[in-house]
């Protein structure tokens, strides 16, 4: 029997995450970052081998880390490329219509104009800021880790964002940082079997941030979904 309640709850929290973009400077407690995560742990993993490393980034190494990412964003010499591709190389339909949707939407609420190259460009640096998130997770791999492990990692994920939004706090999953991965391995101390997943800002958002409003849509069950009886 379903027990409307909880699924009622659980659905809420789902629906309710969304990628924020601005967020208030507010100060998380360790201790809630530390619940968050404990409890995103329970993710499953083939074996119960658990692939995931976190990296929680305050303070000093927080803005150590931004101060250098962007100042190498900013150079944009060509000598910085992601380790790992997380987009094809070429897109197709329907991905390219839904991808073109979703950056023509944040741009509209942001008020960017088609083609303002500046300004689609300084909006991508925020990315770098975290957006201005006061917390910001980074996320790491055993490279020597198989593809079934990546899949565990985007449950782990997930958790870790809905955890997150449980709590009042918000989130943005951000792919963006795989490209400076040698300056995250250097300021971090990475290991060179560690490879950088993703990034996550953490934080609470800033409610007068336009983007913040934005709602991406999703596609209706039946154009994903194939019964066979």
């Amino acid at each position: 029997m379903t027990n409307t309640k909880l699924s009622a709850a659980v659905d809420r929290v789902m629906l309710d995450r969304h990628s924020i973009r601005a967020f208030l400077p507010t100060p998380i407690a360790r201790e809630e970052i530390e619940d968050i995560l404990r409890v995103a742990s329970n993710a499953p993993s083939g074996n119960n081998i658990q692939p995931w490393r976190v990296h929680v980034l305050t303070g000093v190494t927080l803005h150590t880390l931004i101060e250098r990412v962007c100042s190498a964003f900013d150079a944009a010499d060509g000598s910085h490329t992601p380790e790992y591709h997380y987009y094809p190389t070429e897109f197709f339909e329907p991905y390219l219509a839904r991808r073109r949707k979703c950056g023509g939407d944040l741009y509209g609420v942001l008020g960017i104009a088609r083609g303002e190259k500046a300004r689609m460009r300084a909006q991508m640096r925020k990315n770098f800021e975290f957006f201005g998130a006061p917390v910001g997770l980074m996320f790491t791999i055993d490279r020597r880790l198989a593809q079934g492990s990546w899949l565990d990692y985007g449950m782990f994920l997930q958790n870790v964002m809905l955890a997150a939004t449980a709590r009042g706090l918000a989130t943005c999953a951000q792919a963006a940082w795989i490209d400076y991965h040698r300056i995250i391995a250097e300021l971090l101390a990475l290991p060179e079997n560690e490879q950088v997943v993703a990034g996550i800002a953490l934080g609470h958002a800033d409610p007068a941030a336009p983007e913040n409003a934005l709602l991406t849509g999703r596609v209706p069950v039946a154009e994903f979904v194939s019964f066979h009886p």
